[in-house]
């Protein structure tokens, strides 16, 4: 979630480095959807992005896995994540 006054970019990176102790360039956002489940709406925002510093590690206890386009399917995922991972499955050029 973002703070107040900080852009999206802003919040990726404070987000990565809070959550699994990266840095990161912001690239530019590849997808937005605005998802409306039974209790609440929410909007994502996707972005590429290039690792500048660390390793990825589950820092709040979440489990991490490198995977390929293939084998996203063996993970569950939040339901407004759906139109990400059917491209992510779909378009070759997103692995790049």
């Amino acid at each position: 979630k973002c703070e107040p006054g900080e852009t999206l970019p802003e919040c990726l990176q404070r987000e990565l480095q809070e959550e699994l102790g990266i840095a990161v360039n912001v690239r530019e956002e590849v997808e937005a959807v605005t998802h409306a489940y039974p209790e609440k709406t929410v909007e994502l925002h996707f972005f590429r992005c290039q690792l500048v510093l660390g390793e990825p590690a589950g820092l709040e206890g979440q489990a991490l896995a490198w995977v390929t386009a293939a084998n996203l399917g063996d993970y569950e995922f939040p339901a407004a994540d759906a139109q990400l991972l059917e491209r992510l499955r779909t378009e070759a050029d997103w692995w790049k």
